[in-house]
């Protein structure tokens, strides 16, 4: 996933973007503070913020206001999904959050040998690979 430059990310979280759209960006911002990279999609009324396997995080209007709202890795006892859900006025929160689930996700589905070989090259210091 290809790191976005803050200046990037304010861009994209101006006044005239939808607020899905200012709501996913301004999420992206803040993982980036986590070391997450991630990629933004937006679409009519809805933006996903996607992170890694079973980690997209869906921007969505509700009755509250905007929010984000992500799987937990969980499935109740009726066999369905259970998600997590916060206030997308509150992204610095959202981002903790996720950085957590992401946490758990990458120690059960580390990067692949291939990955983390390119991973290591590119931040080596003086590397000019962008990533």
């Amino acid at each position: 996933m290809a790191q976005r430059t803050a200046i990037q990310v304010r861009a994209n979280t101006s006044p005239g973007k939808p607020p899905g759209a200012q709501s996913a960006y301004r999420l992206q911002l803040d993982l980036a503070d986590f070391g997450i990279n991630s990629d933004v999609h937006v679409g009519t009324g809805i933006a996903l913020v996607s992170v890694w396997v079973d980690l997209v995080i869906w921007v969505e209007c509700a009755s509250e206001g905007w929010r984000y709202r992500w799987w937990t890795g969980r499935i109740s006892s009726r066999n369905r999904y259970v998600w997590a859900f916060c206030p997308a006025d509150a992204h610095h929160t959202a981002a903790r959050r996720i950085a957590i689930r992401y946490r758990e996700l990458l120690a059960g589905h580390p990067l692949s040998e291939t990955i983390a070989d390119l991973a290591a090259t590119a931040e080596t210091p003086g590397n000019e690979v962008a990533r």
